[in-house]
């Protein structure tokens, strides 16, 4: 395996030699070096997100390059849009998706964040800006991050049409959501999305029981199935979200789905045992999948992807010494160890560019570029999940972020939406 490459000195570095020769006089201001030197191991920050990111690595991490702990509580993805809206005082981070804006941004429990503080801004991909991939690019249906992505004042509470200097997430991790599958069970190929309901797969089949989430993948089946043209998947009218949801409630009854999962553990272990052969997936759990020897596909299909977009949110209650940490954290996140640590499952970094730094040249083009891999390619852990000359499925970053149909979304109907949902789960 080739040495990864290494990128340039943090400012956590420029700060620790900065803090040897700074004058009692400067030391005197909050957030000064000698003061950052001498107090930031005092910190304590608690991020709560869900499983996608909360890594004990990514913690362990955050100490040696930064000096402050980072306290992870994963919970699934309700739970923390319900945390973040209702329990201010239960966190410092929200490692939050870019469609809970809607459901917590209105509350005020979180803060607009100052554009001028991330170092690589410049950088970020245009999908979180404008929405545009490319500049042909069309954006796709659903709550696309970059229409909940800004405010027009640090006390803004409507959403810009436009980018803005305030942020209400600063981006860092997302994918093009497919179905997964088991190729040798299943023995021939799966090309669109109504092959979730196909009953060939009944007692095999399985959805992701998040509501907000899991309406998306119904729409994704139905528009392939050819039963519903919507207006907008992400913001369906109350007819719409009704047809959607009896025909699953039809297939549900007559036996189609083995169970709903709601954690990443519960969908890895579902495909691992072979009770479901295909299902919603998130790509890291295709990864797990992949590491235990098992084959397991996230199969492009025909009609495209369902997408998500994830950010780092800061609490409206830090300030001063916290504050400083918090966008010293933002900024260590978008500076590549933690994109190449998530790029190898799979995931895609909001600044690719500096992920690329920390991973080699084997694992860039493999991940990112969609070449045949020219060695063995190895999971966060060091464990091998494929052999030289394997592809990724979908293929490049382009390939993939080009083909999304839809956003994960907040609808106008959502509390309409939520209740079917449940009736659906409960039938």
């Amino acid at each position: 395996m080739k040495d990864i490459k290494k990128a340039g000195p943090s400012r956590r570095t420029v700060l620790k030699g900065a803090a040897a020769t700074v004058t009692a006089a400067g030391a005197s201001t909050l957030g000064a070096p000698m003061i950052w030197a001498q107090n930031i191991k005092d910190v304590v920050l608690r991020q709560s997100g869900t499983g996608v990111s909360a890594f004990n690595e990514i913690a362990q991490k955050v100490k040696e390059d930064l000096g402050f702990t980072l306290e992870m509580t994963a919970l699934d993805s309700d739970a923390v849009a319900q945390r973040v809206a209702t329990q201010p005082g239960s966190f410092d981070i929200a490692d939050i998706e870019y469609w809970m804006c809607k459901k917590v941004w209105p509350v005020g429990n979180l803060q607009a964040m100052d554009v001028s503080k991330i170092a690589n801004y410049d950088q970020i991909v245009g999908i979180f800006k404008d929405g545009k991939l490319t500049p042909e690019s069309e954006i796709a249906q659903g709550t696309a991050p970059h229409t909940v992505g800004f405010v027009e004042s640090v006390d803004g509470t409507a959403f810009a049409d436009s980018p803005t200097e305030w942020m209400t997430l600063i981006p860092t991790i997302y994918n093009a959501d497919t179905l997964g599958i088991r190729p040798d069970l299943i023995g021939r190929p799966i090309n669109n999305w109504s092959e979730l309901l196909n009953p060939e797969f009944a007692g095999k089949a399985s959805i992701l029981d998040v509501s907000s989430i899991g309406i998306m993948d119904m729409a994704m089946v139905c528009e392939s199935m050819g039963e519903i043209q919507y207006g907008d998947k992400g913001n369906m009218t109350r007819e719409e979200i009704d047809k959607t949801i009896a025909i699953f409630t039809e297939a549900k009854q007559n036996g189609q789905f083995r169970a709903f999962w709601k954690t990443f553990d519960e969908s890895v272990n579902l495909m691992a045992s072979g009770e479901v052969v295909i299902q919603s997936m998130w790509s890291p759990a295709i990864t797990a999948v992949r590491s235990q020897g098992i084959p397991c596909v996230y199969q492009p299909l025909e009609e495209g992807y369902r997408s998500w977009g994830g950010g780092i949110g800061l609490s409206a209650a830090l300030s001063g010494l916290e504050l400083e940490a918090a966008y010293e954290y933002l900024n260590w996140y978008l500076s590549g160890w933690v994109g190449g640590f998530l790029m190898r499952q799979g995931y895609y970094s909001a600044v690719p560019e500096t992920s690329k730094e920390f991973m080699t040249d084997n694992e860039w083009g493999y991940w990112f570029e969609g070449k045949p891999a020219e060695e063995p390619i190895v999971n966060p852990q060091g464990v091998t999940m494929e052999e030289a000359g394997a592809v990724r499925d979908g293929g490049s970053f382009y390939d993939r972020m080009g083909s999304v149909a839809c956003w994960n979304a907040v609808m106008d109907e959502n509390q309409y939406m939520v209740r079917k949902w449940n009736e659906f789960i409960a039938s």
